[in-house]
């Protein structure tokens, strides 16, 4: 049997044994205090299967959803990925984020995340998958949140210390703007 089938054979089975209405659906904070951390220090040898490695600037975003961990394979709004470091981050440079087909652009100004504890956590940069070339580019319906963690917990009262990110590893939401105002929102209306 080829890995693809097996791949595929696993991923059936996942969705399977998922009860009626689960749904994988961490916060923001849940993202950035465990999933990122734990696999940055390697502490959890499982999360690959909950979210898997993908360089996502490698791909189009329609290409991802096929990527996306056994938690999230029949998803048809969201998937999550770890994002390695690219080469040119290592050298000082600033990260291609261009696909084949076109290219992910950040919008506004990225953002702290914040625990419970009302400390900052982490960093979150969203983007607008745009197809075309640069300056001629059609944007999209793909957004993705690019989620980095810090080196130490900051007290958001201080507003004049600026946390320091760790880049090794990302965590990367991608999913498809639906025109709902509740789109993620699976409470019931009333």
């Amino acid at each position: 049997m080829s890995s693809v089938c097996l791949q595929r054979q696993t991923r059936a089975m996942a969705r399977d044994l998922r009860p009626p209405g689960f749904r994988f659906y961490p916060t923001e904070e849940e993202l950035v205090s465990f999933y990122l951390p734990y696999k940055l220090e390697g502490q959890r040898n499982d999360l690959h299967h909950v979210i898997p490695v993908v360089n996502v600037y490698e791909h189009e975003p329609w290409q991802l959803p096929e990527k996306a961990g056994e938690l999230c394979s029949g998803d048809t709004e969201q998937w999550f990925f770890y994002v390695p470091k690219q080469e040119k981050d290592l050298l000082g440079g600033k990260s291609s984020r261009t696909t084949t087909c076109g290219y992910w652009k950040a919008t506004g100004s990225p953002a702290y995340v914040y625990s419970s504890k009302s400390k900052v956590i982490g960093v979150k940069k969203t983007m607008v998958f745009y197809q075309g070339k640069s300056s001629k580019g059609r944007k999209t319906k793909w957004k993705m949140n690019e989620y980095q963690t810090i080196s130490k917990e900051l007290d958001a009262t201080n507003a004049f210390s600026i946390p320091k990110l760790r880049n090794e590893l990302r965590l990367c939401r991608v999913y498809i703007v639906s025109g709902r105002v509740r789109a993620f929102d699976r409470r019931p209306f009333g």
